[in-house]
């Protein structure tokens, strides 16, 4: 349930309690809080109202003789009643079952969390996996749309598969990493997660396996999971993805393809090895399995750019390609594109059209023009340079604050680094201490639920004060949660 907005008036004439009433039965018989729904708790009431709890068990226990609300012990309080003339009529939609029997299935709970926290400004937020708004081009943006060189951009939908212009500029662009796509084998998609979802409901059937890297960002996301697919991880070494196992487990679990991010992975920012892409690539066209090769991060490189993209070695169009402008451009672009073989771009077209008929047309435009005139190479060096710097100074703070309480491995690109904790402490109990602290982390659980271990910190987003303050503050939490 959102946090309610509303605070009741101190300074009236009426009473705290009956100004709650009144708000929480207009919430009721409005239908925003329908039948069925679970309220807060009296502490989280009377946190959010700045009220004694008293105050709010008195409202309570008013709505309840109003015949609204019931509660019984070990379930909460629930909404039973939206009007006093509800017993005789027909009862209105259980809204609450149908959101639960929904194909899509919720966030964790502790990614609802990150969610509703990374929108209060107070937070330090360590574990964000963007660019600082600081470091994203606003005055060049803004250059392009006043159109100072008489172009002009349609307010109109776009075919298909995107705007031909940045379909060209992306095969151009894709060039430079070796890999060669014509305009007709690129689509345009909203987005990273969008290409995803694509893929997800236009390729595989329901109860396909997924294979991916153990952790992955596939665990902090339901995608597969709401489209009925089943993930099967595989363990990652300090060369990507291991691939021994991958024959055998397909032929088990009948897998429909495998996902990964070979450059600067996430969580872990682990770039796999030149020698284990071959590997892949040749596993894939011996087992006939597909690969999604998810490259968001590819042009975030800081000390050397990484091997060419396993795109750029599949000569049997076995590999999807996925590249975005979120981590790099600006992440309210929403724009990304997938590359793979004509008649899959087609088809993902066509579902495409059928959820959201086009990405934004001024988006689309606004990439073509920082791809065409050379802008986002030259972007693309400023950023690098800032991320290093960012980088090596979050670095130099963990060295100094958690040498002995943590490992680690420097990444060479990205903007995470992958903390292994070394006092068996609960990853969970730190998030909840962290954050009462206004601090934001993202432990290992949302990776791979079997990792407690494991902290991901990013050196993008939080500015080098906040990554001051915030990693020596969570340094002493980790020793004070260890000391029990």
């Amino acid at each position: 349930m959102a946090e309610m907005e509303w605070k009741p008036q101190k300074d009236s004439t009426v009473s705290l309690h009956q100004q709650i009433t009144t708000y929480l039965k207009k919430k009721i018989i409005h239908g925003e809080w329908t039948i069925g729904m679970k309220l807060p708790s009296q502490r989280s009431l009377a946190k959010q109202f700045e009220v004694n709890r008293s105050t709010i068990v008195t409202a309570l226990e008013e709505l309840a003789a109003d015949g609204l609300i019931e509660t019984k012990v070990g379930s909460g309080t629930k909404v039973i009643n939206n009007t006093w003339s509800l017993l005789a009529s027909t009862p209105p939609p259980d809204w609450t079952s149908y959101v639960k029997s929904s194909i899509h299935r919720p966030n964790i709970s502790i990614i609802q969390k990150i969610n509703k926290a990374e929108a209060n400004p107070n937070i330090i937020r360590l574990g964000t996996g963007e660019l600082s708004p600081k470091l994203l081009p606003k005055a060049r943006m803004e250059e392009i749309f006043h159109l100072k060189d008489n172009l002009s951009f349609s307010l109109g939908y776009t075919e298909p598969k995107g705007s031909l212009a940045l379909r060209q500029a992306v095969s151009s662009y894709l060039k430079k990493k070796g890999i060669v796509a014509t305009s007709e084998s690129i689509l345009i998609v909203s987005g990273g997660l969008q290409a995803l979802q694509l893929l997800s409901i236009g390729l595989l059937k329901r109860g396909a396996a997924i294979f991916h890297e153990t952790p992955s960002y596939l665990s902090s996301i339901h995608v597969f999971q709401s489209a009925g697919m089943h993930l099967l991880g595989l363990p990652l070494d300090e060369e990507g993805i291991t691939c021994h196992t991958i024959g055998r487990l397909k032929r088990q679990h009948h897998a429909g393809l495998l996902y990964t991010i070979p450059n600067f992975h996430n969580p872990t920012g682990i770039v796999m090895s030149e020698r284990r892409r071959k590997e892949l690539i040749a596993i894939s066209q011996t087992e006939a399995i597909p690969i999604i090769e998810d490259d968001v991060y590819g042009d975030l490189w800081l000390d050397t750019p990484p091997p060419k993209p396993l795109k750029a070695l599949d000569t049997q169009g076995n590999v999807l390609y996925i590249g975005s402008m979120s981590k790099t451009l600006s992440p309210g672009l929403r724009i990304g594109w997938i590359v793979g073989p004509e008649p899959v771009i087609g088809h993902l077209a066509d579902i495409k059209m059928q959820t959201d008929y086009g990405s934004s047309s001024l988006s689309q435009f606004a990439v073509e023009r920082w791809l065409q005139n050379g802008w986002y190479e030259d972007f693309l060096t400023e950023v690098r340079a800032e991320l290093r710097l960012r980088r090596d100074f979050t670095n130099n703070l963990l060295k100094k604050n958690f040498s002995d309480i943590a490992e680690w491995t420097v990444p060479n690109g990205g903007f995470y680094i992958w903390l292994k904790l070394k006092p068996m402490i609960s990853s969970r109990k730190l998030f909840e201490i962290s954050l009462k602290e206004g601090i934001l982390i993202n432990p290992g659980i949302v990776y791979d639920k079997a990792d407690d271990r494991h902290l991901r910190i990013s050196y993008s987003y939080a500015s080098l004060e906040e990554l001051e303050k915030g990693l020596i503050t969570l340094a002493q939490l980790i020793n004070r949660v260890a000391e029990g």
